[in-house]
Order: structure tokens, then sequence, then C-alpha cells
């Protein structure tokens, strides 16, 4: 059977450079890796094939000479002396090496599995109040989380034991296996990649070395924090294994939205009704404001709906700065008033039989432009 087009096997074309062929190995590689592929015969045959073009196309020599005489560079009496690796080299060191160089000096997966490895980070998500928020607080979570197992230290053995070291790994947490001129890396079977092994398992946890608990923590929630902020608490998180750094505990904060006031950044908004009279004759109107109290606010003669009116510094604290404060703008609508007796409404005939243009500029003005509308239609209708 001919054996394929190295350039085909790695999905490369011919002028494909050191990067783009390095790339597409390091894809098809991690693709049929044996550990990823359960010790499928096709997967590991591939694996191979992408192996042995990379080991070519990667050497200058070896591709000059692949790219003017094909595979028969390397067959017997030719120009590669019958070895794609190199005549005389070990094929097997070349592809570790090789291996090694594309994904680091750990093998496949980086890293050996053996060594302390961090804890996991928890995420907390927590909702609070607009005033809660406006002025800060001091909240008490309960966070279910895996810590270190007491009795064993976190050594998953029974007390009085230790772990020991694997026997089929010698400790690395792999193993090799021959598979024709390779050497295939895997992680060990019987350790699980830990390199050690527990005889006597710790009855409290099982061997795991660590147990499920629920932490009682204290959180500061700095005033001004908005919806989406998190805070970090740094070594709160899930325990680490084989002695590794416990990871971090993350609080997103929610805060849930007011009945009264809107929120934007650091200011607030909120729409307050203005009875008709007021907003016609001025005077005042008292809203209330975030922090629990009340403020008097000024409404001018003639004010109509939709107007806004800012209150300084009556808005939300800034969570980088106390010295900064945002506003807080009070958005008017003018109520029309309902149920009138019929004495009201005889007072507001005759208020609207003495009014005029003056009084209503908006609504004249709004006739004036619909007359203009009309006749120029008519214009244009007598014209065709």
């Amino acid at each position: 059977m001919s054996k394929r087009d190295y350039y085909e096997i790695l999905g490369c074309t011919r002028d494909a450079d050191e990067k783009q062929l390095k790339s597409a190995y390091r894809k098809l590689a991690m693709k049929y890796h044996p550990d990823q592929n359960g010790g499928n015969p096709e997967a590991e045959e591939r694996f191979k094939e992408v192996g042995e073009a990379y080991a070519v196309l990667s050497s200058a020599d070896k591709r000059a000479a692949y790219d003017r005489f094909g595979h028969a560079a390397f067959e017997n009496g030719g120009a590669g002396g019958g070895n794609p690796f190199g005549g005389g080299a070990n094929p097997e060191d070349i592809f570790q090496d090789l291996f090694s160089q594309v994904f680091g000096a750990g093998g496949f997966g980086g890293r050996r599995r053996g060594g302390p490895q961090r804890g996991a980070d928890l995420r907390y998500d927590l909702e609070i109040t607009l005033a809660e928020a406006y002025t800060g607080k001091d909240e008490s979570i309960h966070v279910p989380q895996a810590v270190a197992c007491e009795p064993c230290s976190g050594s998953g053995a029974a007390p009085g034991s230790t772990p020991e070291t694997c026997d089929m790994c010698g400790g690395a947490g792999r193993v090799r296996a021959q598979q024709g001129f390779f050497t295939m890396e895997r992680t060990c079977p019987r350790c699980s990649g830990k390199g050690k092994v527990i005889r006597k398992p710790c009855k409290e946890c099982g061997g795991a070395g660590q147990v499920r608990q629920e932490r009682q923590l204290s959180v500061k929630i700095p005033a001004g924090v908005e919806s989406g902020m998190r805070i970090r608490l740094s070594g709160e998180g899930e325990s680490g294994t084989a002695g590794g750094s416990k990871g971090d505990l993350y609080i997103f904060v929610d805060v849930v939205e007011h009945d009264i006031f809107e929120r934007d950044g650091p200011n607030l908004y909120c729409r307050a009704p203005v009875p008709m009279a007021t907003a016609a004759l001025g005077g005042e109107i008292e809203i209330p404001t975030i922090d629990g109290g009340r403020a008097k606010v000024a409404i001018p003669e003639g004010a109509q709906t939709g107007r806004k009116l800012r209150l300084r510094g009556k808005g939300m604290p800034s969570v980088r700065s106390s010295a900064q404060t945002g506003d807080l703008y009070v958005e008017m609508f003018v109520e029309t008033p309902r149920n009138l007796t019929s004495r009201q409404k005889e007072l507001l005939r005759e208020f609207c039989d003495c009014t005029g243009a003056d009084c209503h500029p908006e609504s004249e003005g709004f006739l004036g432009r619909i007359k203009r509308f009309w006749n120029g239609a008519e214009d244009e209708k007598r014209a065709n």
C-alpha cells in the first residue's frame, strides 16, 4: 500500500512555512492522541502517520529531500538512508523530543498530574437592595466547599499510614507503552496520574483527602456597589490537592430593582406626579431620597411634563471614591385631575373661556402648523 503525501496528511500546501506546519501538527496530534481516543487502533495509526509526516517536514534537510524525491528519499538506497527520522537515530527518542517541543516538557497535556494542584475557584451570587448598595453592608454567607479532611490531613490515607509510591509508574503518574517504533505515554491506570496509591483509605473521606463542608463567611459589601461587580476573597475557594494552594471565592453582586428609583451608574432617576395647578402656578412637591429621607423640589411656574430637575449629591456614592456622589434627577409629569365635581368643572370651563394663545403656546404653535399643512394640501389639489 502506497504512503500518503506528507503535506496531505498535515493538510498543508507545499509552500507552508514552519509555523503553519507546527500548528497543523499540534491540532492533529491532539485529535488523534491515544489518550483522547480510548486506544482506538485507527486513531493510533493516524497519530503515527501525523508524527512521521511532521518529523520529515519540520527538518529543512529532510523536507528538501522529500520535495525532490518523495517517499523514495527514505527508502533503502535513497537519499535519507532508509529512515525518515535520520540514519542511525533512535526514532523513539526523536519522536519523544519532537512531541515535547510542540506540546511542552511534560508531553501531551503539559505538566504531570501527580504534583500539587491548586483548588478550584468558587462563585457565590448575592442579591442586595438598592438601599443596601447605597450604605454598604456586612453580609454573612454560607458557602459549601471542599476542605481538607482533618483525620488524614488531606492525604486520603487512614491515620497511621501514608500514600505509597505507585509501583507501576514509579511515582511519575505516566506510563509508556511501545507502539512499533513509537513510545506512547499515557496516564498511569493504577494511580490515575497521581504517582501515589493509597492502600488504607481514610474512612472519613474515602481516600479523597477532602470532605464537603458549609462554611460561614463574613463579606464586606462596599457602598456604591453595582450589579455585575464581583468581590474576590483570596484563599476561600476549594482546598488544593497534594499540598496545592486553595482557590479563591468570587462573590457576584446583583442589585435588585427599586420601586421608586432607577439607577444609571452613580445617578438616580425617579418620576414624580405634579398637580396641574402646581405645575401652572409653581410651588413645591416632596419626594423621598435613597437614604430614607425627604427632599422638597421647587416646581417652576408653567412646568411641563418631561422636565427634569436635579438634586445634587442625592444619588449613589462611588465605589471607588467615597468623596464622589451622584445626583438625583426628578422627572415631572403633570397630572390631569379626574372625578371632578360639577363646581370644579364649571370653574375649569370659565378658566378655558378666559385663556388665550399666551397661556397655551405649544398648542397654538401646533395648531398653526396643522393649518399650514392643510392649506398646502388644498392648494396642491387645486393645482392638479
